[in-house]
């Protein structure tokens, strides 16, 4: 389920370019090193001093904008690519609080469909303190995919974060920090594998109550959108082992074609008369383009 995209005039053509100049940037820096160490020191150098140069020119075109118009501020932050320029270099209008609070109402809805929520206890430093409450108790990968949605929301709109300290209804707010990584730890213990973002434009095709099948990074998946949100699952009913290709969403309801067995895609993909549930792929819009999240190992199986 992706956060509601800010309303703003229709992008340029190009600017999906911008948006991934910055892989282009270190494909070229990484291209370099076979010149051997000094002139990949050398791009770098020059990537620094080009990254200063504009920096500087953005943070006085910023005052003088800011200072013409203090509204100009949430027009800045609600555009993904100039917001992620001012992030670079540290221009950003608004604070880490409420970068990091807009981030969380981004992602709330998609934990809410997971029977889960979570709260911002506050930043002191480089270290928010966060507290997870409800959940899909019968859906161990649901939680996954819950950490994961929110380190990368937290990740994204606040790159300056160090640490992230998660707590609990139950435990003891008095918990040690634990660094950002340790979230992600479940899925490595479980032999998930790293998880890795992967762009599917085509997710935002999809009518209201339509299913559609994808092939992400050599897995297949299923997409379906209810209203304005779109939840995904890998495609594969846990009853049957089988395919779900050709299944029919009614009333929020997924229906295997090949055993009929009903799951509720608005809540972690539970059983409607089970214990069983699908299992969840997080989708987000990242820089603007609907992403799905596929740890390696899922990624490297062709269903």
């Amino acid at each position: 389920m992706p956060p509601p995209a800010p309303s703003s005039p229709d992008l340029p053509e190009d600017d999906a370019r911008w948006r991934t100049a910055g892989d282009r940037i270190q494909t070229l820096l990484d291209a370099s090193s076979a010149g051997g160490a000094a002139a990949r020191e050398r791009a770098e150098q020059l990537a620094a001093e080009v990254t200063d140069l504009y920096g500087a020119a953005l943070q006085r075109i910023a005052g003088l904008a800011l200072s013409a118009n203090a509204d100009l501020a949430d027009a800045f932050a609600a555009d993904d690519l100039v917001a992620s320029l001012l992030l670079v270099h540290g221009l950003h209008p608004h604070t880490v609080e409420r970068r990091i609070a807009d981030a969380l109402d981004g992602v709330r809805p998609y934990l809410g469909s997971h029977g889960g929520d979570v709260h911002l206890l506050g930043v002191d430093g480089g270290i928010v303190r966060l507290q997870f409450v409800g959940s899909c108790k019968s859906c161990p990968s649901s939680a996954v995919t819950l950490e994961l949605a929110v380190e990368d929301a937290v990740r994204t709109a606040a790159p300056e974060v160090t640490s992230i300290k998660v707590v609990s209804a139950a435990e003891d707010p008095a918990l040690d920090v634990i660094p950002a990584e340790e979230l992600l730890r479940r899925v490595h213990r479980d032999g998930h594998g790293s998880p890795g973002w992967h762009a599917v434009p085509e997710l935002a095709e999809l009518s209201p109550g339509e299913v559609g099948g994808f092939l992400v990074a050599g897995t297949v998946v299923l997409a379906c959108r209810i209203g304005s949100d779109i939840l995904g699952y890998r495609d594969r009913c846990p009853a049957c082992t089988d395919s779900m290709a050709g299944a029919a969403l009614h009333d929020n309801v997924l229906t295997c074609p090949q055993c009929d067995t009903d799951f509720d895609v608005v809540h972690a993909g539970h059983q409607v008369d089970g214990d069983l549930h699908l299992e969840p792929i997080p989708v987000l819009l990242r820089a603007g383009v609907l992403s799905m999240a596929l740890p390696k190992s899922a990624a490297q199986e062709v269903a």
